[in-house]
C-alpha cells in the first residue's frame, strides 16, 4: 500500500523515489517490447497533473523526432481511432476513471500505461505498464507527477533511442532540495498573501507551469494559472499588480517578463538555470542546475518550485490539508484519507 503523507516529507523524499523509480522503470522496459509503437504517431493521455505530464512528454517525443501530441480524456472521447496510432496512458493512481474509459475504447491501439504501481484496473486493461514505484505521496501530486516525468523521458528514450545517464538525476535533485531552500522560502514570502498567481513558461515550463498553478490551488488555495511564455506576451500579463503575484520558468524571454513584472511593483519569482541574474527589489531568483535533458531538467523545475508552495503552504496556515471537495465519480475506487 502506498500511502498519503504531508507535504514537506513527500517533496523531500524524492531523491529516494526517482532512484527507485529509475531502477523500477529499466526493469520493466527490458521486459516490455514496444515494437508495436514503431512509426506509430502517439497519443498521451492525461489528467490534472497527469495531463501536464502529457504535454511534457508529447513535447519531448516530439524533439526527439516522433510525432506526438497531448490530449484530456474529453479530447478523445469517442474519437480515440482518429487521435493517435497509439497511447500512452498515464494514471499514477492507476484508478482516474476518465484514462480508463478512453484506454478500453482506444482497445485496438497499442496501449502502455504508467501509473505509481503496476496492480490496478488501468494496468490490467492496457496489459502493459511502467509501474514508477514512487511510493507514498500527498493529495497535491509531488512523487507521483515526478516519478510520472522520469518514466516518460525513460520510455521515449527507449522508442527514439536517446542516450542519457538517468543515475545523475536523483543527485541533481537533492542539490536542488539543499541548495534552493533559502531562496525558495523568500519567494514564499514575497508571494504570500497574493489574490491570484501566474505562472510562465515555454516547452517542457509550460507543462509545469500548469502543474505548478495546480499545486497553488491546491496547496495554498490560491487562485492560479499556467501560460505560454509568448502567449502571455499578447495581453494576460495585463492584469497583474502590487496585489498579484508571478513566477517565471526559464532562461530566455522569461527573464525579461520577471524583471519587467517586478519593475511595475507585481512580486516575481524567477526559476531560471542561468547564473547571471540576481535577486532585487520584489523579484526573487531560484538557480537551478541543468542536465542537458528537457525531461530531466523539468524535474529539477518543479522540484524547487514544490519547494516553493511548500513554504506557502506552511505561512498560509494551511500544513498539510487534504482537498476540501472530493468528488465520488473521478476514481475507479472510493477515496481514501490514508492511500494515494
Amino acid at each position: 500500500m502506498m500511502k498519503r503523507i504531508g507535504y514537506r516529507p513527500a517533496v523531500t523524499r524524492q531523491t529516494e523515489s526517482l532512484e527507485i523509480g529509475r531502477r523500477s522503470v529499466a526493469a520493466a522496459l527490458d521486459a516490455l517490447d514496444l515494437r508495436a509503437f514503431a512509426g506509430k504517431t502517439i497519443g498521451l493521455a492525461g489528467i490534472g497533473a497527469s495531463y501536464q505530464a502529457a504535454l511534457a512528454g508529447a513535447l519531448y517525443l516530439r524533439a526527439s523526432g516522433i510525432r506526438a501530441f497531448a490530449y484530456t480524456p474529453t479530447d478523445l472521447y469517442g474519437r480515440t481511432d482518429a487521435a493517435a496510432d497509439a497511447l500512452i496512458a498515464l494514471s499514477a493512481s492507476g484508478q482516474s476513471r476518465e484514462i480508463f474509459d478512453v484506454m478500453r475504447e482506444a482497445s485496438a491501439s497499442p496501449r502502455v500505461a504508467v501509473c505509481r504501481g503496476s496492480h490496478n484496473p488501468l494496468a490490467d486493461l492496457t496489459g502493459a505498464v511502467l509501474a514508477t514505484d514512487a511510493g507514498d505521496d500527498n493529495g497535491a501530486s509531488s512523487t507521483g507527477y515526478t516519478g510520472t516525468l522520469l518514466a516518460l523521458g525513460m520510455l521515449i528514450d527507449s522508442l527514439a533511442g536517446n542516450s542519457f545517464d538517468w543515475t545523475r538525476l536523483p543527485g541533481a535533485v537533492a542539490t536542488v532540495l539543499s541548495g534552493s531552500e533559502h531562496a525558495a522560502g523568500q519567494a514564499a514570502r514575497l508571494l504570500q498573501g497574493r489574490t491570484s498567481i501566474d505562472i510562465v513558461g515555454a516547452g517542457v515550463s509550460f507543462a509545469n507551469a500548469g502543474e505548478a498553478a495546480m499545486l497553488i490551488r491546491e496547496a495554498v488555495r490560491v487562485p492560479a494559472s499556467g501560460w505560454d511564455t509568448l502567449n502571455y506576451l499578447h495581453g494576460p500579463m495585463e492584469s497583474q499588480d502590487t496585489a498579484t503575484g508571478l513566477i517565471a520558468i526559464g532562461d530566455g524571454r522569461e527573464v525579461k517578463i520577471a524583471q519587467d513584472v517586478a519593475g511595475f511593483g507585481c512580486p516575481s519569482v524567477l526559476v531560471t538555470r542561468r547564473m547571471d541574474v540576481v535577486s532585487a527589489d520584489r523579484l526573487v531568483v531560484i538557480s537551478i542546475p541543468g542536465l542537458g535533458n528537457t525531461i530531466a531538467d523539468a524535474i529539477l523545475e518543479i522540484v524547487a518550485i514544490q519547494l516553493v508552495v511548500g513554504d506557502m503552504q506552511d505561512a498560509a496556515g494551511l500544513t498539510d490539508i487534504v482537498f476540501r471537495y472530493r468528488q465520488t465519480d473521478t476514481k475507479l475506487k472510493p477515496w481514501s484519507p490514508t492511500e494515494v
